[in-house]
């Protein structure tokens, strides 16, 4: 009764092929909806933020620092960070700050 059993269990129908690829193919639609395209709207916001960024913009840059954004140019912003204290930095490297 148990060679039978394991017999039976053992052998694979013809369509075995698509049972094992269909599993594959849900986890990469997962992947897409859960990871892919939530990363790209948000890459996609980060880029447009960016290119409205002007004079008077509160921000804080990669490394923390917070200032006033003073001069815009295409690859790089001046920033204020204390009176008479400015600096240059990498129009990429910034983000809008917003206070609690």
């Amino acid at each position: 009764m148990n060679e039978l059993i394991s017999l039976i269990m053992t052998q694979q129908s013809p369509s075995a092929g698509c049972e094992s690829v269909f599993p594959f193919f849900l986890m990469i639609l997962v992947f897409y909806f859960l990871l892919i395209r939530p990363q790209q709207k948000q890459e996609r916001e980060r880029r447009e933020m960016l290119s409205r960024l002007k004079k008077g913009d509160t921000v804080i840059t990669s490394g923390g620092i917070i200032g006033t954004i003073n001069t815009v140019k295409e690859k790089e912003v001046l920033i204020e960070i204390a009176d008479k204290v400015k600096v240059r930095i990498s129009r990429d490297d910034v983000d809008l700050y917003e206070e609690a």
